[in-house]
């Protein structure tokens, strides 16, 4: 889970830092959770993320980026994620040659929500989503022979669909999305969002011993980070031919 949630950061990375300024060392911030469940909690790996639409240069100057290519990004996204599947032995050479002959990439990428930089209502309403369980107990019923009903996330003017499941076949569906003890599966902070940077910009602004007046950087003397970067992003792989929507997302999955 590690590595899909590190290739998502590299793929944003290396697009914002491309559309920033190839020679500025734009820098942004994500912060990323695994998610493994589709609606009715089907196997489904992917990386939900909060991305800054934008990043600090070198000299600690936010530089924002309106734009980011979404196929290009999809394309990059499938670039990374092939090579560790096949070193981890998921796909064979000849299920990545047949996966490289399709005309669909079997990737997708979806960054259709920005939240504004005053917005902490959006903020918040993306973070809770990006740490939502994988099960929604305000669409679980018990019908009167035991089985378990459960609706599909409702979509716009639509409701969702309900499906039935034998009790236990859906506890089973829920006990795979329990990650194995200490794997990590929420907040990974990465760039601009990591402790390492955050403990460097302590240290870059802490007040020198001796001056009595430092010189703040940029980096120091703007707003603070919450409010000077509109943000939200959203990366998943797909192993499942059905789309989903969310956040200002890119949105990486394998179909078939």
């Amino acid at each position: 889970m590690g590595k899909l949630s590190q290739a998502a950061w590299q793929t944003v990375h290396e697009r914002i830092a491309e559309a920033g300024g190839k020679d500025r060392g734009v820098r942004p911030g994500m912060v990323s959770v695994v998610q493994t469940a589709t609606d009715l909690l089907e196997w489904n790996p992917h990386v939900h993320a909060l991305v800054s639409r934008g990043g600090w240069d070198r000299d600690g100057t936010w530089v924002p980026v309106p734009y980011v290519d979404a196929k290009a990004a999809e394309l990059l996204f499938r670039h990374k994620v092939i090579p560790f599947l096949r070193e981890e032995g998921l796909l064979s050479e000849e299920r990545i040659e047949l996966h490289l002959s399709w005309q669909n990439t079997g990737f997708s990428v979806h960054n259709g929500v920005t939240v504004g930089a005053e917005d902490a209502a959006g903020i918040e309403r993306l973070a809770r989503d990006l740490l939502r369980p994988p099960l929604s107990l305000e669409r679980m019923s018990l019908d009167a022979d035991g089985s378990v009903l459960y609706r599909r996330k409702a979509r716009g003017r639509f409701g969702g669909s309900q499906t039935t499941f034998d009790a236990m076949d859906f506890l089973a569906r829920l006990l795979m999305h329990i990650p194995q003890r200490k794997l990590h599966t929420v907040r990974r902070y990465y760039g601009e969002y990591s402790s390492v940077a955050r403990a460097r910009r302590q240290d870059r602004c802490a007040p020198s011993r001796s001056s009595s007046t430092p010189e703040l950087s940029p980096r120091c003397s703007a707003t603070p980070l919450r409010e000077t970067t509109p943000a939200s992003g959203h990366l998943r792989r797909r192993l499942s031919p059905r789309e989903r929507a969310g956040g200002k997302h890119i949105t990486t999955r394998p179909v078939g």
